[in-house]
């Protein structure tokens, strides 16, 4: 359905380190980086972008999918080691699904990142 979003950020430098430690956990990386933004997805193909801003930043809920459950717990190590906050530890949330393996990082701006898997 998206071909792209765009996320605002107070601090490109900042967020970009820590999105290239939890989304590095899930085979993303960074494809383009300016003192403007940056961009992460597949090698080549950027999909999420950090967009600088002088604006409020934080709000959004971002989900990304983790091939499995261990891709999960390394999101989230990543994530703490790069200054992200705990917002979820990994687990099964069985009031969302039986099989809903997530966890929940909170960016250096507020937003809540999660990784999440349906594989047992």
């Amino acid at each position: 359905m998206f071909d792209h979003i765009g996320v605002k950020v107070k601090d490109v430098e900042e967020s970009a380190r820590f999105y290239k430690a939890a989304l590095g956990a899930l085979g993303l990386v960074c494809s383009s980086q300016d003192a403007s933004g940056a961009g992460f997805g597949p090698q080549g193909a950027p999909a999420l972008w950090l967009n600088k801003s002088k604006e409020k930043a934080g709000g959004a809920h971002l989900a990304f999918k983790a091939k499995d459950r261990k891709a999960v717990d390394r999101f989230h190590a990543a994530g703490l080691d790069a200054g992200g906050k705990d917002n979820g530890k990994p687990g099964v949330r069985k009031d969302y699904a039986p099989n809903y393996y997530a966890a929940f990082l909170l960016d250096p701006d507020g937003n809540n990142i999660e990784a999440v898997c349906f594989k047992d």
